[in-house]
């Protein structure tokens, strides 16, 4: 760290709605002389309003959150708040770090990592540098690319959530005959006998 950084704390917001680990990365983090934990949330669209109010240097996020998941709150912030993003993950599947780089996320950490060593990931993003986990980085060299145009991955998304063709239809403001194509189109490329097949397999390649 530079002596500019090392003359103030590094503000960091957590995001995880798994309470125990939350507290958990709270109170170990906050041991740290460097860091101070400004604000704590358990969905991803509480992040990103309190990463408006609260300004922090850092959001650590949990990928998998209710309302909006660690990559949808990614954007939201980094469109609208100078910050720097970690994001944490249980399970890395292997199409999700080509996501998160697409959303300009500057770290990609699994869960398991140590609270010192997840530490010094925050300080090296903090003074501007990327940390990729080398395990998910390896992982995701190799993982199959998405067959799937950006409006069938959309598609895709918003069906995970929502019961009917209509409701899909009025959350992306499309006609139900164009949501029908696109689900269509993307069940015969990924060979699902249905939208939700289509869905569960593209959720698992970490397209979606």
């Amino acid at each position: 760290m530079t002596d500019a950084q090392d003359s103030r704390l590094i503000r960091l917001l957590i995001a995880d709605d798994e309470h125990l680990i939350r507290g958990a990365l709270e109170a170990l983090l906050g041991l740290e002389s460097d860091i101070e934990v400004v604000a704590s949330a358990d969905n991803g669209v509480s992040a990103a309003e309190l990463a408006v109010s609260t300004q922090p240097d850092i959001c650590l996020l949990d990928l998998e959150m209710p309302q909006a998941d660690g990559l949808e709150a990614a954007a939201r912030i980094l469109a609208t708040v100078n910050t720097r993003v970690i994001i944490v993950t249980r399970h890395a599947r292997p199409g999700v770090l080509r996501r998160a780089l697409a959303a300009k996320v500057s770290g990609f950490v699994p869960k398991s990592t140590p609270a010192q060593e997840l530490a010094h990931v925050i300080r090296d993003v903090a003074a501007g540098k990327r940390y990729i986990d080398p395990d998910i980085a390896a992982a995701a060299l190799t993982a199959e690319r998405s067959p799937l145009t950006d409006r069938e991955l959309e598609t895709l998304r918003v069906s995970r959530t929502t019961t009917s063709v209509a409701q899909i239809a009025q959350q992306l403001h499309l006609a139900p005959g164009t949501v029908r194509n696109y689900l269509s189109s993307a069940m015969m490329k990924l060979n699902a006998a249905s939208r939700h097949e289509a869905a569960d397999k593209a959720w698992q390649q970490g397209w979606i």
